[in-house]
């Protein structure tokens, strides 16, 4: 796809994944700074988008993720994985609903998968899986003041679906009503932010995304999903086993730092590049970018007996470490031996 933003001024189109949006608007800098200090519309319309309707939708969904949806309230945000029984991940979700039906979006392009699986999964339940993704479009609002940006442009957004967590709003749009939107935030006074700018803050707030920072062999302990993405205390969901034996003896394969880059280097590491340490591979980058404070940095997962006060390199260049994810995450377990007297 190719959004219709991109003829936004000042719009350069981004390449791989988030091919066919912006990567910026001509200033990265300073659309990274009304990101964290006013407010910025980000043009995520390559999401994948999914509504589940049907009585039944909130508690199916319950028992097939990772999260805790049975008596979820309307207009809640929320974060839920759906996980093999090995506990790796197959789709992440960032949904909400509405009272009337779950609307959720997922990676470029995870649309269509995400609708397949939950359709095979419906068996006699009242539910309808949709896939909405080449009719609706994601545009996400972020920073201190989106409040009153979208307060402000609320003529043009009455009657659209919000996702609204703790520093972003996502409207879930029409994706005929996609630029009408933008420009109604613009005039509201949101600057027009693109995904390099978006992509720095989401790294420095260390959340990974599925697909870049993951792989197939991840498990949410290991990226910092338990609690966002994971609810501990609900009942059988597939995966909940590999889950449950990491939160009670801890020790999971791997953690996830955040890499401070040596910012002479002119370029980003790729993402799968080996992270090493001393000459050996300890693990592999995902995201990276160009943050207009913090400068480059990325998002990788080390093996747990990396020391968490090694630096690295990264194809060439140095690299910090900032430790995300605690070696011993997890370890809840209380174990007292009993021993024979002698």
């Amino acid at each position: 796809m190719t959004s219709p933003l991109l003829t936004t001024p000042g719009a350069v189109t981004a390449e791989s994944i988030d091919a066919g949006v912006a990567a910026h608007y001509g200033d990265p800098a300073h659309e990274g700074r009304a990101i964290e200090r006013s407010s910025a519309w980000v043009d995520r319309s390559n999401r994948g988008v999914v509504r589940v309707s049907g009585p039944d939708r909130l508690g199916w969904l319950n028992d097939l993720t990772s999260q805790l949806t049975r008596d979820l309230p309307s207009g809640t945000a929320t974060e839920a994985l759906v996980l093999d029984t090995r506990g790796h991940l197959r789709h992440h979700l960032s949904l909400v609903d509405d009272g009337e039906a779950t609307w959720i979006h997922t990676e470029p392009g995870g649309g269509p998968g995400l609708a397949a699986f939950l359709d095979s999964m419906r068996f006699m339940l009242r539910v309808e899986v949709a896939d909405l993704s080449d009719s609706h479009s994601v545009l996400t609002v972020l920073g201190p003041k989106r409040g009153q940006a979208v307060d402000d442009a609320d003529d043009v957004l009455d009657g659209v679906v919000q996702r609204r967590t703790e520093d972003e709003t996502d409207l879930f749009l029409p994706a005929e009503r996609l630029v009408e939107a933008a420009e109604a935030l613009t005039t509201a006074g949101a600057r027009p932010a693109g995904m390099w700018a978006y992509e720095a803050h989401r790294i420095a707030a260390h959340r990974v995304r599925p697909g870049v920072d993951t792989d197939d062999r991840t498990i949410p302990h290991e990226v910092d999903w338990v609690d966002r993405a994971v609810h501990l205390e609900k009942g059988c969901y597939p995966g909940q086993e590999t889950v449950a034996r990491v939160h009670n003896l801890g020790r999971p394969p791997r953690r996830l730092v955040l890499l401070p880059l040596d910012g002479t280097a002119e370029r980003l590491p790729e993402v799968g590049a080996a992270i090493e340490l001393e000459g050996r591979a300890v693990g592999r980058v995902g995201s990276s970018a160009r943050h207009h404070e913090l400068g480059p940095i990325a998002l990788g997962v080390v093996k747990r007996a990396a020391p968490t006060d090694a630096d690295f390199v990264v194809e060439g260049i140095a690299a910090g470490q900032e430790v995300v994810v605690d070696p011993d995450t997890g370890a809840n377990a209380q174990i007292n031996l009993r021993r024979r007297p002698r």
